[in-house]
């Protein structure tokens, strides 16, 4: 038993090792999708490029404002820009969001098999006090 809870903290160092090499990325990309301007401006590039014009449209804040939103973004590398004469279109880069999302499912993974050992050892322990409660019902009891 000893030796399995040693094996699973190797695993988790190994994990949190090779997490690290990922984590600054990582960060920026949830820092940037923190905000909810940025988060809607990553919903409309799903549809496509768009011009920074009409990214900014809907959003009621100065252009320098909005522009500073699309740094973040482009910081985190989850968009991309470029000029074509005097127009500046932005578009999703798709990467950083798929490696967002596989970091979330390893996590998810790794709580549900946290939640799923310790729902077995609680069971196991329900199971033990119920034996032992049904062996003390049948041991004949002695009077004096």
């Amino acid at each position: 038993m000893a030796n399995h809870y040693a094996d699973q903290s190797a695993q988790s160092a190994q994990s949190a090792q090779s997490a690290l090499s990922a984590v600054p990325e990582l960060s920026d990309v949830f820092y940037a999708l923190a905000d909810p301007t940025r988060r809607a401006v990553v919903t409309m590039l799903g549809g496509g490029p768009e011009t920074v014009s009409a990214l900014a449209a809907p959003f009621a804040m100065a252009l320098p404002s909005f522009l500073k939103h699309l740094q973040v973004l482009e910081r985190s590398g989850l968009i991309r820009s470029r000029k074509t004469g005097r127009v500046r279109t932005c578009e999703l880069v798709p990467q950083p969001l798929s490696e967002a999302q596989q970091w979330l499912a390893d996590q998810h993974a790794l709580w549900e098999a946290r939640t799923d050992r310790l729902a077995a050892f609680v069971e196991a322990l329900h199971q033990e006090e119920l034996s032992d409660a049904e062996r003390k019902q049948r041991k004949p009891q002695h009077k004096p």
